[in-house]
């Protein structure tokens, strides 16, 4: 983990210090490399010294990604000492207080987001996690930026090698009246040996290469490229007794595949009999109207999902038990109301589907999941399931939309429910 020591490294003063130098300031890079601490202290800064002559926002892709990655930071007096208690803000509010000034928290999660800022005067904004924004809104919040020292910081991670902000921002930065802090996690002095190590076995593939070495580049090939069939796969009879059954996710379809994947949760006992709490794609149920030459109603596709439910999922040495949630396809509204009327209340997936692939693979790639050799679905499409080359080619990162059900299915599950799972599962990233 992070050491408790907040002193910051020459590098991260030099950027605070270089920030005033340009109207834009963008500290990217690696996770963990000290650019979100440098680029709040610069925040604060630039606060105390605003004029009043327009709005003062934060930019996240949510309010809630703003009030975990921004927020919660600078209001920790670890990290900002007795300034933490000059940032107020209740949760789930759409302004703070920060250093006496009203505050407004503006999640830009689509392109409709940029109404929000639309006819508004900004003196002073901080975008978080800026390949998440959509263009649009970018461009937008820079035609805000109107009085003569308005300026806009901003942090990222590094995005596809075509990724709009890279091409039209990075690449022709003086020109755009930016400046660009690169950041590796050699910057951040807080960062023990054991953390680093941790943080480095959690990712792989693009996700690798772009949260820990911190380079831009394009996600293709397969997206689970860890998946190791003797690793990662296990009999369904050698299960280890289950803590909690923590979530059925369904992806719904009425030509492609209707699939359901029960995620569960256990300690695991490695070969040097330690007990570690791991994740476990237990069963699946599945339905592929083109394969059964049948289409199914919603009526008929919730019977068959309820049947299954109602059968033992565990091994019959093990006491049954009943998922705690059951986690739909957001796009099902039809099949939705259905289950519901049919007694089965469900709750609507987190459908971010770049950081729930990233959170699978992390999972995968740290062995904190194993899957079961009952989720035939998902074994079968694991290998083929693999990025879009044709959207890469325009800086978007996006799955193949084939061999992808009972993928989306697990994903719904565990993303979800992340904050459940993480309490026992102890993923760096």
């Amino acid at each position: 983990m992070p050491s408790s020591d907040p002193s910051l490294s020459p590098k991260q003063i030099w950027s605070i210090v270089r920030s005033k130098v340009a109207k834009i300031a963008l500290w990217v890079g690696a996770v963990s490399g000290g650019k979100t601490i440098a680029s709040l202290f610069a925040w604060l800064i630039a606060v105390r010294e605003a004029r009043g002559a327009g709005l003062i926002v934060i930019v996240g892709k949510t309010l809630q990604t703003i009030e975990r990655n921004i927020i919660e930071p600078l209001q920790d007096p670890n990290l900002f000492g007795e300034l933490a208690a000059q940032t107020v803000h209740t949760r789930g509010s759409t302004t703070a207080t920060i250093l006496g000034r009203e505050v407004h928290l503006v999640g830009a999660n689509d392109a409709r987001s940029e109404e929000k800022i639309r006819g508004a005067t900004i003196e002073l904004a901080y975008v978080d996690e800026a390949t998440l924004l959509p263009v649009g809104f970018w461009e937008m919040l820079l035609t805000r930026l109107r009085t003569p020292h308005s300026r806009l910081l901003a942090t990222t991670n590094p995005g596809s090698f075509n990724h709009w902000l890279r091409v039209q921002y990075i690449l022709d930065a003086a020109a755009k009246n930016m400046v660009v802090f690169q950041f590796t996690m050699d910057d951040n002095p807080s960062l023990t040996d054991e953390y680093v190590r941790d943080m480095k076995a959690a990712f792989t593939g693009i996700f690798f290469d772009r949260f820990i070495l911190g380079k831009w580049t394009n996600a293709e090939g397969a997206i689970f490229d860890m998946w190791d069939p003797k690793k990662h796969q296990i009999r369904w009879d050698e299960l280890p007794t289950m803590w909690r059954l923590i979530a059925v996710g369904i992806d719904y379809g009425t030509t492609n595949p209707t699939a359901a994947i029960l995620l569960g949760i256990a300690l695991h006992t490695d070969h040097f009999g330690r007990h570690h709490p791991k994740l476990y794609a237990i069963d699946e149920w599945r339905y592929e109207s083109k394969t059964e030459r049948q289409k199914l109603t919603d009526a008929e596709l919730s019977r068959g999902i309820r049947e299954w439910l109602a059968q033992p999922h565990l091994p019959p040495n093990q006491p049954r038990l009943q998922p705690d949630w059951i986690i739909l396809d957001p796009s099902a509204a039809s099949f939705r109301v259905q289950l519901q009327q049919d007694g089965l209340i469900s709750t609507q997936a987190d459908n971010d589907v770049l950081d729930g692939i990233r959170t699978v693979a992390s999972l995968l790639q740290s062995g904190h999941l194993l899957v079961t050799d009952r989720c035939t679905g998902w074994i079968k499409e694991v290998t083929e399931y693999v990025w879009d080359a044709k959207a890469a080619e325009v800086g978007e990162d996006k799955p193949v939309k084939k061999n992808d059900h009972s993928q989306d299915a697990l994903r719904y599950a565990i993303k979800t429910t992340e904050n459940i799972w993480r309490q026992h599962v102890k993923l760096a990233a």
